[in-house]
């Protein structure tokens, strides 16, 4: 049986994700066969297994730090949230169905068998697994039916270092307040606190490390420095992204607590100008990592927005995937963006719609079967397709060539993509179109289910130097890196801040080495 180690944090968006993968990293270099686990994962952005299969993103970028290809069993049960209080369930990495929040909790505990046995196949190949726990494990009204924090590391017996976000301010009574809360046996499992994303000098911070002890026993397994990492993250529902709502703001927020982007938006007359992207800030915006691959190409701005006076600042509009699209259309209708882009669309600006935004492009999408709540809606008119819900969900991992594409985008024909599918149901064409399905284009309007196209350089390469091209930007072709080099090389980099900060001899003691 496979050793294991738990990281979980104050409250969300202290870092759990990144540190878990960043101990996978450096214990992989070790040379450990390691592996991630994290029982259940509230997360819009997933991944796709090469089975077909669908996990958070976080548990797939820890995959890659242990030099494994991702699987359901790390992480077994899913939340996918549709509305307010209602969300998908996904176990074993497919859809068990929708639920109320109040019954989800109510049942969860039937579940423990599932993550038992994933755990068990993981730790058959593994020496050492590094278990993420969710949101925070002092949140005492669900402390009974808990089967991600304290309540897995009891059935697992698994030791725990608990991190808290100094970030924000707060961090000691983040930790203390905690541990506080934690019954004795709970308190007996936290072996070592971390301190994460200090900015500044740290022996500035060495006193109050000291007086804490007069306060809790438990030793700082080590502070962590804020570092700003190119690498997927998501967490929970909460965490969405948000923006100004003007480009004259100049800020793009995602709320993560650990991602802030500031970039400028130069003169549009000036030809040596950096690309401007907008992505549709949708209020059920799923896998918006698609974009992950424009904040680090130079020459290109990318920006979340969710008025109609910033679309006309955009050289590119982008309708990102969704998991409400009928709610997500609606909305678009009534902050006027519908109207915005069809307007646009007359002025050629270039806009392209992935997943669900591919959907809302097209004439029509029924839902007949009620998976998203039942009825028929109006597309936007810009694609000749027709969508149809089902309760059937599509996954896959996709290679293939673009067809014969048309418009603005027939530079980018036969050209290799890649990525992955999610989705309900099925759209289908009017006699008129093309008869290939990965990617549909009518003159300045591109559609496709494909998830990560992006990520593939010769495409994005291509689809820059044409909006360079259009918008008379007179700047070298950018070099675009195929993201698994960009984020092997940021984990190393991840693994090379936790060797210098994290006492190493501590947790290797803790997990029993």
């Amino acid at each position: 049986m496979a050793k294991n180690l738990m990281i979980q944090g104050t409250m969300s968006g202290v870092g759990k994700s990144i540190l878990t993968a960043g101990i996978l990293r450096v214990l992989k270099q070790d040379g450990y066969k390691v592996a991630p686990f994290k029982s259940q994962n509230m997360a819009l952005n997933s991944y796709v297994t090469k089975e077909g299969r669908e996990i958070g993103r976080a548990q797939a970028l820890q995959a890659q730090a242990c030099g494994l290809d991702p699987s359901s069993d790390m992480n077994p049960i899913l939340i996918k949230p549709m509305g307010d209080t209602t969300s998908q369930i996904i176990v074993n990495g497919l859809p068990l169905g929708n639920m109320k929040a109040r019954d989800y909790f109510k049942n969860k505990k039937s579940l423990i068998p599932d993550i038992q046995a994933a755990y068990d196949r993981l730790s058959r190949d593994a020496d050492i697994i590094v278990i993420e726990g969710a949101g925070s494990p002092v949140e005492i009204n669900l402390r009974d039916n808990d089967i991600v924090n304290m309540g897995l590391a009891q059935i697992l017996d698994a030791p725990v270092l608990l991190a808290g976000d100094i970030d924000p301010g707060g961090v000691f009574a983040q930790l203390l307040g905690t541990v506080s809360l934690m019954s004795p046996e709970e308190r007996n499992r936290v072996k070592g606190l971390i301190i994460n994303k200090f900015r500044g000098d740290v022996t500035l911070l060495e006193p109050g490390l000291s007086m804490f002890k007069k306060y809790c026993d438990i030793p700082f397994a080590g502070v962590v420095p804020y570092t700003k990492l190119s690498l997927d993250e998501e967490d929970s529902v909460s965490q969405r992204l948000t923006v100004n709502n003007k480009f004259k703001n100049k800020n793009l927020v995602i709320n993560t607590y650990s991602r802030v982007i500031n970039k400028c938006i130069t003169d549009r007359d000036d030809n040596t100008r950096n690309l401007i992207i907008a992505v549709i800030r949708l209020p059920y915006i799923s896998n918006y990592t698609d974009f992950t691959i424009f904040e680090n190409i130079d020459g290109v701005d990318l920006y979340y927005i969710d008025d109609q006076d910033s679309l006309d600042k955009a050289d590119l509009v982008i309708i990102p995937g969704t998991k409400n699209t009928i709610e997500d259309l609606k909305w678009l209708r009534k902050k006027g963006l519908s109207d915005k882009i069809q307007e646009l669309s007359c002025k050629e600006v270039p806009i392209i719609g992935i997943c669900g935004g591919f959907q809302m492009l097209g004439k029509s999408i029924a839902d007949t079967s009620g998976v998203e709540g039942g009825g028929v809606v109006k597309g936007l008119g810009l694609l000749p397709i027709e969508t149809e819900f089902t309760s059937y969900k599509n996954l896959r991992q996709v290679s293939a060539i673009t067809p014969k594409l048309s418009g603005f985008y027939e530079p980018v024909s036969d050209t290799p993509i890649s990525g992955y599918e999610i989705h309900m149901g099925s759209s289908i064409l009017d006699d008129s179109t093309d008869h290939e399905d990965c990617v549909i284009t009518r003159k300045n309007v591109l559609g496709t289910y494909i998830h990560g196209i992006f990520d593939t350089p010769s495409f994005t390469q291509k689809l820059i130097k044409l909006l360079y091209e259009k918008n008379g930007i007179d700047r070298d072709i950018p070099v675009v890196e195929e993201l698994s080099v960009t984020q092997d090389r940021e984990l190393d980099r991840l693994a090379d801040v936790l060797r210098q900060s994290l006492d190493l001899e501590l947790v290797y003691r803790v997990i029993g080495l």
